[in-house]
């Protein structure tokens, strides 16, 4: 990095000054290397580790500067560009910088300086001189072109529109599964796959291109199963024997949905509008009752306990903070004579919760309603 041609001239005007003020700041004058030739020269490399030594006027904490002594000033505030969004960028590595890579060194980028020289006992003057610099550099890496650019850069596209085949089928799958498509897969990437592509990006803080880049496809795979046969090929499951659609709330027929009805005290596993199976349920207690709404599963526990309540909760489907819908040996044991959960969705099905487990998966709708 070369050293801005600001500094030095304000370094040597600040020593000038010193001398005409007061005879205790004295400077001397140091002979000129070579007439300026309009070329600035880079900085050499500093060889020292040692921190400067602090003035005896130095505040606790902080090295004191002297400005004839100092590095020139290679970056300070008010400048910008790629050499700040770098310097933002390895700040950002370790911390000190927590704001948006934006190339501008304003107050939040000196202040992330004055931190780190201060955790490095650096003189804490809040601007980037070789000593700062070269101390930053070996403490981290060199940042990536999305560090630079402060956001994620999409990459090329796998799929995208006009994409046909099996791998759009099995995309369109799993975008069914987080809730993200209706109806039937095909194997066309049209306007509808983008947009459902765009909504996923969207909420993952991905780059909204409507396309699949590797870094998108690497998300959606990692939060799916693979999909069934049945489920590439649009076949429906028979419904459950004696089931049926009425009463059950229309947020439950669309993708695969678990609809628990505090009325009929039932819980409906649900295909694409299609009920698949059903169990009895038991909800939270007045004083703690369980949350509706329409929820989705964000993490399945096989063998969870309740440290809370000191409570086996099995096969727990967690939707809503602590709330889930788990099988209990205790509504097994008492059905609904109980006060009723501690907030929870309970079944007593123990061979059905678990067949349930196996089905639902981590983006499956959950609702609660009466």
């Amino acid at each position: 990095m070369t050293p801005r041609t600001g500094k030095a001239a304000r370094v040597g005007f600040a020593a000038l000054a010193c001398a005409l003020v007061a005879s205790a700041c004295t400077a001397t004058p140091t002979p000129s290397a070579a007439p300026a030739t309009g070329v600035v020269a880079p900085v050499a490399a500093v060889t020292s580790s040692s921190p400067a030594t602090a003035s005896p006027t130095a505040t606790a904490g902080a090295t004191a500067i002297d400005p004839t002594t100092a590095d020139p000033e290679l970056l300070a505030e008010g400048d910008d560009g790629d050499q700040v969004r770098e310097l933002q960028a390895r700040l950002k590595q370790l911390k000190n910088f927590t704001a948006t890579v934006d190339g501008v060194y304003g107050t939040t980028t000196t202040d992330a300086v004055k931190a780190f020289q201060t955790a490095q006992n650096l003189p804490s003057s809040g601007w980037v001189d070789q000593t700062t610099w070269s101390t930053l550099v070996a403490k981290t890496k060199a940042p990536s072109a999305e560090d630079l650019a402060g956001h994620l850069i999409p990459g090329p596209a796998v799929l995208a529109t006009g994409s046909t085949g099996a791998k759009v089928r099995e995309l369109q799958a799993r975008l069914k599964q987080l809730g993200r498509w209706t109806g039937d897969v095909t194997d066309t990437y049209g306007s509808k796959t983008a947009s459902a592509v765009k909504g996923y990006q969207t909420k993952r803080g991905l780059p909204v291109t409507g396309e699949v880049d590797q870094r998108t496809m690497d998300r959606i795979w990692g939060q799916t199963r693979k999909p069934t046969s049945n489920e590439l090929n649009n076949v429906k499951p028979a419904p459950g024997a004696g089931l049926t659609t009425a009463g059950l709330d229309p947020r439950c027929l669309v993708g695969h949905a678990i609809c628990a009805s505090k009325t009929t005290r039932k819980v409906v596993w649900v295909v694409d509008g299609v009920p698949v199976m059903q169990l009895d349920a038991r909800f939270g207690r007045p004083e703690l009752p369980t949350s509706e709404g329409a929820y989705h599963i964000y993490w399945k526990s096989i063998d969870h306990y309740s440290t809370k309540y000191d409570a086996p909760m099995p096969y727990a489907l967690f939707f809503h903070g602590g709330e889930a819908v788990h099988y209990s040996p205790e509504f097994a044991s008492i059905g609904y004579s109980g006060v009723g959960s501690h907030g929870c969705v309970n079944t007593r099905d123990k061979t059905k919760m678990a067949w349930l487990f196996g089905q639902a998966q981590v983006g499956d709708l959950v609702v609660v309603y009466r």
